[in-house]
């Protein structure tokens, strides 16, 4: 197996390090090198996060570092968001959100931008979405499909709670990720299903668009 790019690394170690300089400067040094700015992004980006996130659940980093590594990231971001490569066709709408509660929007932001990709709408409601607010444009947008996140363990109840209310009042598919959701934590509240990163999100949205298609 090949080993990944070193821009990959110098990608993750840039965030982690919370240098935002060298966060841009390899976010187009991937892109000369030819990685797929996807790749760069879930595989560098997302993974300094990732690793910033262990540095605040061992207390080595706060708050205030936590936000200055999701501005870097957003930086890099803006580098390369503009070549991903996009599929011309509708393939459907989904409507994504964080649950009521969460203020972490980088993983349903990278999920959101690689949907989009993929050729679907997305209608994105942002962070801290009431149930109430989700199901409303679920029914606006007549949505094919909801993808919705939470890093939090504390904001799994409401995680549950608005999979329950969309179940029961549309037809569309449900999808959860973020940090604390696993395949058995999915399968008890009654998701459709779940994904570990942002490709896993893309073939699960096209599983079950497609499957409303036949």
């Amino acid at each position: 197996m090949d080993a990944p790019p070193p821009v990959l690394e110098d990608l993750a170690r840039s965030v982690l390090e919370l240098d935002r300089e060298g966060a841009v400067r390899a976010a187009g040094e991937a892109l000369l090198a030819g990685v797929p700015p996807e790749t760069a992004i879930t595989a560098g980006l997302a993974e300094g996060m990732r690793r910033v996130g262990e540095r605040f659940a061992a207390k080595v980093y706060f708050v205030p570092e936590v936000l200055v590594a999701g501005r870097i990231f957003y930086a890099a971001m803006e580098v390369l968001a503009p070549h991903v490569a996009r599929q011309p066709d509708a393939a459907g709408t989904m409507v994504c959100a964080v649950v009521e509660g969460d203020f972490h929007d980088i993983g349903k932001n990278i999920v959101k931008l690689m949907v989009e990709a993929a050729g679907f709408r997305v209608v994105d409601l942002g962070k801290n979405v009431p149930a109430e607010r989700i199901l409303e444009a679920v029914e606006r947008e007549r949505a094919d499909l909801v993808g919705l996140s939470t890093l939090m363990t504390p904001t799994l109840d409401r995680m549950a709670r608005t999979v329950k209310i969309l179940k029961e009042r549309t037809s569309a598919a449900v999808l959860v990720g973020g940090a604390p959701v696993d395949r058995a934590f999915a399968a008890k509240i009654g998701a459709d299903g779940t994904a570990p990163d942002a490709a896993g999100a893309v073939a699960l949205a096209r599983e079950f668009a497609g499957r409303r298609r036949r």
